[in-house]
């Protein structure tokens, strides 16, 4: 960490932004309530360094992709800048192609027909990457994301994982100084969403000058990955800092979790208490699980008295450490799980 934050004092900055919204115009037939616009992105203000894995954490709609897709010039911004390994997204976008490349989950994987080998080597060929040395990259990437003894199927025979798989290799055969990762993981199995959590983290280790920006709506995914991560919801920046310092700043707060039988509602119940900061409910196996961000330890007696008084009946407590799931209902006043109204 020592060595990124002295990059960030010499300013060698891959990614920087300022001030940087996107506004889409919605159709008659598409408005909503009378509402012609939705706003994407609200001023948003980034530094990413060289070297960084920086992760954009945020529920699904949150402005995520739109972020991306104006780094990598494939969208405009309505208004403020963006530079890209120091080049302006607009003014240059050729110049900042030259240095990026992007990888989607859920994307479509080349053409179907066509063998994982030759779909990767006809990537190749449109950067003009050699030939021998395309089927050496080629050879060597598919190694490490263990599909060696694939590279001669047909890209139809492959499963939605093998294909993410593929995804991946193309976004690093190129050796991009810095690569988008826009929800890599996005409906994979445990399994292949850690051989490429893995992958990524070696690759990064391994080229120390490149940098990666992954956006994600999984917790342990920005936890386990990232150096820092910014916060993003209804395309507003809310916090950015290593998730150890977001999870810090919570440890003057006291989070538990209760499970209580009995009721159906615990929000209207305890929104607006005394020493109560946040809380988000779902319901797990026939019972209500509460999480709770209280200021002080002591509100819990007030917090159960009430729910008590409801006839509710305490099945289970757990005083926790508080994580970036916390930091997130801690800051918008609901769990990323839950859908945005």
């Amino acid at each position: 960490m020592g060595t990124l934050m002295g990059r960030m004092l010499l300013g060698e900055i891959a990614v920087k932004t300022e001030e940087l919204t996107r506004v889409f115009r919605l159709r008659k037939r598409e408005a909503r309530e009378g509402r012609r616009e939705i706003l994407a992105l609200d001023r948003v203000n980034l530094e990413v360094c060289w070297g960084e894995l920086f992760g954009l954490l945020g529920p699904n709609g949150a402005g995520k992709t739109t972020l991306i897709k104006i780094l990598a010039t494939l969208l405009a911004p309505t208004s403020g800048r963006a530079w890209v390994a120091g080049a302006d997204v607009v003014e240059n976008p050729a110049e900042v192609r030259r240095h990026i490349n992007m990888v989607c989950g859920g994307e479509t994987s080349g053409y179907g027909l066509l063998t994982v080998e030759e779909n990767l080597w006809m990537f190749a060929q449109f950067y003009g990457i050699p030939s021998r040395e395309a089927r050496r990259r080629i050879r060597e990437l598919l190694s490490l994301v263990g599909m060696a003894d694939r590279a001669s199927t047909k890209v139809y025979h492959l499963s939605s994982g093998m294909r993410q798989k593929m995804n991946i290799v193309r976004g690093f055969l190129t050796d991009p100084k810095i690569l988008f990762l826009d929800e890599p993981t996005l409906g994979l199995d445990v399994q292949t969403a850690r051989t490429i959590r893995d992958f990524v983290r070696q690759w990064l280790l391994d080229h120390p000058d490149r940098t990666i920006l992954l956006t994600t709506h999984y917790m342990h995914e920005a936890d386990e990955l990232c150096q820092r991560v910014a916060i993003i919801d209804r395309g507003r920046i809310l916090a950015c800092a290593p998730p150890a310092e977001l999870k810090k700043a919570l440890q003057r707060d006291v989070v538990f979790r209760l499970y209580v039988e009995g009721i159906a509602d615990a929000k209207n119940l305890l929104d607006g208490m005394k020493g109560v900061r946040a809380l988000a409910q779902h319901m797990e196996e026939g019972r209500l699980s509460v999480d709770l961000i209280l200021s002080e330890e002591e509100a819990l007696v007030s917090v159960l008295s009430r729910l008590h008084a409801a006839g509710a009946r305490l099945a289970e407590l757990k005083k926790e450490e508080p994580t970036l799931e916390d930091v997130f209902l801690s800051l918008v006043g609901r769990k990323l799980s839950e859908e945005s109204p």
